[in-house]
């Protein structure tokens, strides 16, 4: 787990990630004063699930995703990272999110390829699912983004 991150004083800029147990699967829960910050903190948490070891941001990479709601937008986000884990063999240790609040997403990503020794993977991601999915503005007005994640 990776304690919550406070960027300035204000309780609204918190932000942070955790990993949370799931069968023979893992969540990701993540929080952030903006959906963009829960967004981006869901995704340091899926790079969690594959390796704890220092990811060098030193290759960026640009993607694109819609969806009919939030709820589905971090569905698609989270399985755009697994998708280009996948094919372009990275990880990835930065995240920078834009959204229009609803239902498209534009992202960028930055990471270097995988390296089996140094970053000794644990699991590969399989998908990002609709379980315990939640995208949601909690009463302390930080945004909470989770669901549990196919490895």
């Amino acid at each position: 787990m990776m304690p919550t991150v406070p960027t300035n004083d204000s309780e609204r800029e918190f932000a942070g990630w955790e990993h949370f147990s799931h069968s023979a699967d893992i969540g990701v829960r993540a929080w952030g004063p903006t959906i963009e910050r829960a967004f981006e903190e869901a995704a340091a948490a899926l790079t969690g699930i594959v390796t704890n070891a220092e990811v060098m941001p030193s290759q960026e990479v640009t993607v694109a995703c819609n969806a009919p709601d939030l709820e589905l937008l971090l569905v698609a986000w989270l399985n755009v990272i697994i998708y280009e884990m996948a094919v372009r063999r990275m990880v990835f240790s930065r995240f920078a999110v834009r959204t229009d609040g609803a239902r498209h997403l534009r992202g960028s990503m930055w990471g270097e390829p995988i390296d089996m020794l140094r970053h000794a993977p644990a699991v590969e991601p399989k998908g990002a699912t609709v379980t315990a999915l939640r995208v949601e503005r909690e009463p302390n007005g930080l945004w909470t983004a989770a669901c549990v994640v196919d490895v």
